[in-house]
């Protein structure tokens, strides 16, 4: 578990990858696509917190896995999620659509659809001081989300919303995927000291158990092979290439 003190945010890794957020401030607590139960109750319980809402960025079932469990505990906990998802996440209570800004824990957040992976996919994001963006499964560090039911274009163009985004925003995705991706990269740009550099990062913090999540965007953009692809074409081939890379 891994803590982020300036934004009160905490990481639980879970599964095999997974790592569900909670955002805390004020003894109330939002949980970011929980995708089992036992250790956010575990969390909250401990800290005597109160939660107050659930935000789910898709339907995948190792993302709302752990809501109805979470519902029972807090029959009134807000449970947000896309208007075009209310059959595969039919639990939601507040139904949002791109563009629409909501007050959570005092704070404006902002609701940025980002299809692709799924075609129902939405983001949170926090446009304070320090811009924070939870982000599910369409950008990882060094890679992208898989395309299940959306289209090359439908992921490219979400890319392309989340480049327009403060550079220092801080990105908090939903699985553990970083090493991966960067060996990933770095076989098809053997000679990127910023990926060799970043994978040396990564390597140090992996070996002290730690999470080498968040990332800040202007770090990614210099890493991330599909944030840098000039067009759709290379942004096609990035992707069919990393299906098939074991």
């Amino acid at each position: 578990m891994e803590f982020n003190k300036a934004q009160n945010i905490i990481g639980i890794k879970v599964l095999s990858d997974n790592v569900i957020w909670l955002w805390e401030k004020d003894k109330s607590v939002v949980v970011i696509d929980p995708s089992v139960h036992e250790p956010v109750l575990k969390y909250i319980d401990e800290n005597n917190l109160y939660l107050k809402a659930i935000l789910q960025t898709h339907h995948h079932s190792d993302h709302i896995g752990g809501t109805k469990y979470l519902i029972e505990k807090w029959p009134n906990v807000k449970v947000i999620a896309s208007s075009k998802d209310k059959k595969r996440i039919p639990f939601q209570n507040i139904s949002v659509e791109d563009g629409e800004i909501l007050n959570i824990l005092g704070e404006e957040v902002k609701i940025i659809e980002v299809l692709g992976h799924t075609s129902t996919h939405i983001a949170f994001f926090l446009n304070g001081k320090n811009p924070i963006l939870f982000i599910g499964d369409t950008l990882f560090s060094g890679g992208c989300g898989r395309i299940f039911e959306g289209t090359y274009q439908q992921m490219y163009s979400s890319l392309e919303r989340i480049k327009s985004l403060p550079k220092n925003t801080l990105i908090y995705c939903a699985h553990e995927y970083t090493k991966a991706n960067l060996l990933w990269a770095l076989n098809l740009k053997p000679e990127d000291q910023n990926i060799k550099n970043k994978l040396l990062h990564v390597e140090k913090k992996l070996s002290f158990n730690e999470l080498t999540i968040p990332f800040l965007l202007d770090e990614e953009m210099k890493i991330n092979l599909f944030l840098r692809a000039k067009n759709l074409e290379e942004f096609a081939f990035l992707r069919a290439n990393k299906d098939l890379w074991v």
